[in-house]
């Protein structure tokens, strides 16, 4: 039951989007917040529900290696591996999602409490901002239901995007799933040679060869479709009036959404 690779594409993209992302967030922003997430997630609750699903993925592994034995075909095999799958998922969100319910109203009443119109992940922030850290992690561990804010977050300057989902559109899935291909192609003929290959001298210009080859193709297939992009969320941010815009795996709570604008620019 491994996790699904993510694409090539947005892997190239992520590393462009985040090497920028803390240069932007460097100006003492007073309604931005950051949260330390590794923090909230070494709470106590956290650490326990983590531990009950660790246990329980480990239950749930077991009877995957039995069952997948008596699977006799490829769709056998895909249907039991989508039915542990999904109770992995269900286990998940039975014991996270109310946790997970809870930080978010937390994040919130404590957002709102601060005038705060985006919060993000601390680690991309390297000055500024208000760390708000703590009054969520108080407002987590008090006693009783948590009460949500009643405004909504106020229009923001730090724009967003869903890679996963720009991973979508056809022209960028389909070079991403070419280069994957050709990639592993090499990797093949690569090791190939690598068998055959008599001294060091050999071997390391095998190597380097693969390296190069690859290189070249990403180039040529990936790296015009990654500035394609990057220019296109540079274009949409400024008609937005948005300082900055960063990965949605970085957003916490509110922000400007700007996915749809990217999708339907790329199509």
């Amino acid at each position: 039951m491994k996790a699904p690779v993510k694409h090539l594409i947005t892997a190239a993209f992520a590393a462009v989007t985040l090497v920028a992302a803390p240069l932007a967030l460097a100006a003492d922003l007073t309604d931005v917040g950051a949260i330390d997430q590794a923090a909230i997630g070494s709470m106590p609750a956290f650490v326990s529900a983590n531990g009950q699903l660790a246990q329980y993925k480990a239950g749930l592994d077991r009877q995957f290696a039995v069952a997948i034995k008596g699977a006799h075909s490829a769709a056998d095999q895909q249907r039991v591996a989508q039915s542990f799958q999904q109770k992995l998922l269900d286990r998940q969100r039975t014991v996270m999602g109310p946790l997970f319910a809870r930080a978010q109203t937390a994040i919130a009443s404590v957002s709102s409490s601060k005038n705060l119109s985006v919060v993000v992940d601390k680690r991309i922030v390297i000055f500024g901002g208000q760390d708000i850290t703590k009054n969520v992690m108080d407002l987590l561990t008090s006693p009783g239901a948590i009460v949500p804010p009643v405004s909504t977050p106020p229009p923001s300057e730090v724009g967003y995007v869903d890679q996963a989902a720009i991973d979508k559109i056809p022209k960028l899935k389909a070079a991403s799933e070419d280069f994957a291909k050709y990639d592993n192609d090499q990797k093949i003929a690569a090791r190939q040679q690598m068998a055959k290959a008599k001294t060091d001298a050999d071997r390391k210009a095998i190597f380097e060869n693969y390296n190069k080859t690859v290189g070249a193709q990403r180039d040529k297939v990936l790296k015009p479709l990654v500035d394609q992009t990057q220019s296109v969320i540079a274009d949409i941010a400024k008609k937005k009036n948005l300082i900055l815009v960063i990965d949605k795996g970085d957003l916490i709570y509110g922000g400007t959404d700007i996915t749809s604008d990217v999708q339907n620019a790329l199509k």
